[in-house]
């Protein structure tokens, strides 16, 4: 089964784009993987429809004839290889990849977006969303490409950020809206979709996941109020003390103590309905007050006699 990320190569590879776009993501992917050897420029290429995209490209823009090698890896893995091998126009093509690099944070952002498109072709992945957080990533031999890739997302508005890694530089993005917009960048639809149905449902769950914690955080306070309450009325009971407090405030005791586990804001409803005092949540937390304001009084008391 394809990764997400060889689904996105997939789709964008078959993206129809201008003269001029082609030539930016095909001098991005070039330079990223290009290997130079006894005059040859060799392409090495594990995704077949990348390899089959970067063979067009060359044809349609040099007009040269390319070599194609087609190499299967067994160890471990069965694993396929593609080399491009170049011999014709290569002088060309590298001085059209440098022209590129040198001046593409003053193209278009469309020209940009290619470049982009063929950095990602050559050294990118995009973590399934479904089965890992979410991760972008370039990896890159070179600092100075690195920064060049960092210089040129920061122009197109995605805060992207660098980090020295034991095979290169990694140029990452881990929020989730701008992993979603730089998709949408390549023109990969179909996984945008794919992209955005599990970012929404992981959304939902997280949201009702934080609301249940809310309520139970809720719960567990209100619990430890109650507790709290009841613990200081049967301090006033056990010292004789609820004859210096008013009727209304005898009341909410004598509700307390019926109905433990209610919040104060019930026991204001209930309260009111089942008595002719009206009285509202403040109101019960008033009168808690003057109660706990009271034990703290005489146990103040106490322990100076």
């Amino acid at each position: 089964m394809a990764s997400f990320t060889n689904r996105i190569k997939d789709e964008i590879t078959k993206l129809e784009t201008s003269r001029v776009e082609s030539s930016s993501e095909l001098c991005a992917y070039i330079d990223t993987i290009k290997t130079l050897k006894d005059g040859s420029m060799l392409l090495y290429i594990e995704n077949a429809s990348v390899a089959r995209r970067m063979f067009n490209l060359l044809k349609r823009l040099y007009k040269i004839n390319i070599k194609l090698t087609i190499r299967t890896q067994k160890r471990f893995n069965v694993k396929t290889m593609y080399i491009l091998e170049i011999h014709d126009k290569i002088e060309e093509i590298l001085e059209d990849v440098k022209l590129t690099k040198k001046q593409i944070l003053d193209y278009s952002d469309e020209e940009k977006a290619s470049y982009i498109k063929g950095v990602f072709l050559a050294c990118g992945s995009i973590n399934d969303p479904s089965k890992s957080k979410y991760h972008l990533e370039l990896l890159l031999t070179e600092e100075a490409d690195a920064n060049l890739v960092h210089r040129i997302l920061k122009s197109l508005s995605f805060s992207a950020k660098i980090l020295k890694r034991d095979k290169g530089y990694m140029v990452y993005i881990k929020a989730s809206e701008e992993i979603s917009d730089f998709i949408k960048m390549l023109g990969a639809i179909n996984s945008l979709f794919y992209y955005e149905d599990i970012r929404i449902y992981r959304d939902h769950k997280n949201m009702v996941n934080r609301l249940n914690n809310c309520e139970q955080a809720n719960v567990e306070k209100s619990m430890r109020t109650c507790n709290e309450q009841l613990s200081n009325i049967a301090y006033l009971k056990e010292h004789d003390l609820l004859t210096l407090l008013d009727e209304k405030t005898l009341i909410v005791i004598e509700y307390r103590e019926k109905y433990p586990e209610t919040t104060m804001s019930e026991l204001a409803d209930i309260i009111s309905m089942e008595t002719e005092v009206r009285i509202t949540k403040s109101g019960i937390n008033h009168h808690f007050r003057k109660i706990k304001e009271l034990v703290e009084k005489h146990k103040n008391i106490k322990n100076q006699t």
